[in-house]
């Protein structure tokens, strides 16, 4: 039937939940309950969480159907040494002074934490307790949340929708991608005023993929043991850049003076709602000396949703002319662009006329396949699969159309 917040969950279906766990001989190795509202099924909840424990349950999906969304989690799950993917969606998490020293995931690979209310303290718990995770994904927290991260484990991270008070990487050795997406800062937090938190990055030699950064909305912060502050591991870099808004522009040099070895860049250029006040030319680039990454290292760069402004344009022209080793720029133009009557091959005009640094480096056209566009466009699966080596372009590549520069 239709979903409706609030609504009862039929007794049938919580019935049916009961006898198919009570009958299944276990291990469990796979199940999702997400169809009901955990508050009215109190006691059954709780022996659906004593037999997922004592069958040794290996993958949970579990989701309190949203009505009160801030119902607390059972600390009895914390119990389950068997889980190797564990994701809680609406709940609040349990106070973890109460859960027992000993308690522990030893198997866990895979964490999802979605629209939850939780501490600080919560996510210090569950990560220093999950010796052997891999996989951390937040998806819009009720709460602000700082992300620290301490573990020996994690490979890849990934925050999204989320209110964030700032991220510190603080000891992830194995840590090799790290994403946030469409987050914002925390209201009430210290850094709200100035519409900015703090990205810090410390002890992360294997860094390899990093994105969405948003110069102008936070501030990025290299502790990494190195007196020039950079990130040396970084080869793949998104950023989503306000091409209206000169502060923002600003920012850009500094943040890529600290990936010296970046070889992919994507750059997401969001909708100009309003052009600030001042130039921003060919000599606004070059001004803060040379940047390394783009005179040494950088062989692509990806620019989706161009429109055609005077500042987008300078920029690419900068990286063309400064690009010694580019090998491939890949301009996506935004679909609004087309029917706007702009002239999209006189705007690129003095891009293919200008002194490319590079000679044999492409210069590729396509229309953008999406109509519109809230942000970048962000597929967790893909993000967490190891087998896509820069899991940035492939929204845009599937379906995106090709343009001649005539």
């Amino acid at each position: 039937g239709p979903f409706i917040i609030g609504s009862p969950s039929p007794r049938a279906v919580t019935a049916a939940v009961s006898s198919a766990l009570a009958a299944h001989p276990g291990p469990f190795r796979c199940v999702h309950l997400t169809c009901s509202t955990m508050d009215e099924h109190r006691g059954e909840m709780a022996r659906w969480i004593d037999t997922l424990v004592a069958k040794g349950v290996q993958e949970l999906v579990f989701v309190n159907r949203p009505w009160p969304i801030d119902l607390r989690l059972p600390a009895a799950l914390f119990s389950c040494a068997s889980l190797t993917r564990l994701y809680l969606g609406v709940w609040r998490l349990p106070d973890t002074a109460a859960v027992p020293r000993g308690v522990s995931f030893p198997n866990l690979r895979e964490l999802g934490l979605c629209w939850n209310v939780m501490e600080d303290r919560d996510l210090a718990f569950m990560l220093e307790r999950s010796p052997v995770l891999e996989f951390l994904v937040i998806m819009a927290s009720q709460t602000g949340v700082r992300v620290r991260l301490v573990s020996r484990s994690l490979r890849c991270v990934q925050l999204g929708h989320t209110f964030l008070e700032n991220i510190d990487v603080v000891e992830a050795p194995h840590l090799e991608r790290l994403f946030q997406w469409q987050t914002v800062a925390a209201a009430g937090s210290r850094v709200m005023a100035n519409r900015s938190f703090r990205i810090k990055i410390g002890n992360a030699p294997k860094l390899r993929v990093l994105g969405y950064l948003k110069p102008g909305e936070q501030e990025l912060v290299v502790v990494a043991g190195s007196k020039e502050n950079i990130v040396p591991s970084v080869q793949i870099l998104a950023m989503e850049v306000q091409f209206g808004v000169r502060n923002a522009i600003k920012k850009v040099p500094g943040f890529l003076r600290c990936f010296p070895n970046l070889e992919t860049l994507h750059v997401q250029s969001p909708r100009i709602l309003e052009e600030s006040i001042g130039k921003v030319n060919l000599k606004f680039w070059q001004e803060g000396g040379p940047i390394e990454c783009v005179l040494r290292s950088m062989k692509k760069l990806f620019f989706y949703e161009f429109r055609g402004s005077r500042r987008e344009l300078t920029f690419l022209k900068f990286i063309a002319e400064r690009g010694r080793v580019l090998e491939q720029m890949v301009v996506v133009v935004a679909s609004e662009y087309f029917s706007s009557g702009d002239n999209v091959n006189a705007k690129l005009k003095p891009l293919a006329n200008a002194k490319w640094s590079s000679k044999a480096c492409k210069l590729e056209l396509f229309r953008s396949p999406f109509e519109e566009v809230s942000g970048p466009p962000y597929c967790h699966k893909i993000a967490s699969d190891f087998g896509f080596a820069n899991p940035f372009d492939l929204q845009y590549y599937s379906e995106a159309e090709v343009i001649s520069l005539s």
